[in-house]
């Protein structure tokens, strides 16, 4: 901020006022919007990090917004929580985890589904093979001599 030298009186008052409104700041809670943005996360990590409990929410606000019908209810967050997980690059390691445990449910999910695959079609298999060995065999002429022989196998 510049002045005149002659201001001085003025700069003082308005150099206090700013000081002043500046130490306020840091006690106001970070709006969800805010965080996003500080943390470079998307609404749905936000969402999910806050109910897995990685990412705490100091409470939350109710508003009633102009043209909705309803109040809208958001979690906000401590300033100082917001820039522990920055320094700490946290999102990104989160990030980490949440890929690595996805892979673990899909490759999870690929055997259950092969095992399932794997048993029905055995199941369907055995079904056929059981009823060819139930079925009554037919008495052809020769057929001893040709299945002695091994010709079937």
């Amino acid at each position: 901020m510049r002045m005149s030298e002659a201001e001085t009186d003025v700069f003082s008052a308005a150099s206090a006022c700013i000081s002043e409104t500046l130490a306020g700041i840091t006690g106001l809670p970070v709006l969800p919007s805010e965080a996003e943005d500080i943390l470079t996360i998307s609404s749905r990590e936000r969402h999910k990090w806050v109910q897995d409990g990685r990412l705490k929410s100091i409470g939350t606000r109710t508003v009633k917004l102009r043209g909705r019908a309803r109040a809208v209810t958001f979690h906000v967050f401590d300033p100082r929580q917001i820039e522990a997980v920055l320094d700490g690059d946290l999102p990104a390691i989160w990030r980490e985890e949440d890929a690595q445990a996805l892979a673990e449910t899909r490759r999870r999910a690929a055997g259950k589904a092969a095992r399932t695959r794997a048993g029905n079609s055995q199941g369907k298999a055995g079904d056929a093979r059981n009823a060819r060995e139930d079925a009554p065999r037919t008495q052809l002429d020769g057929w001893d001599v040709f299945e002695a022989e091994g010709l079937l196998r």
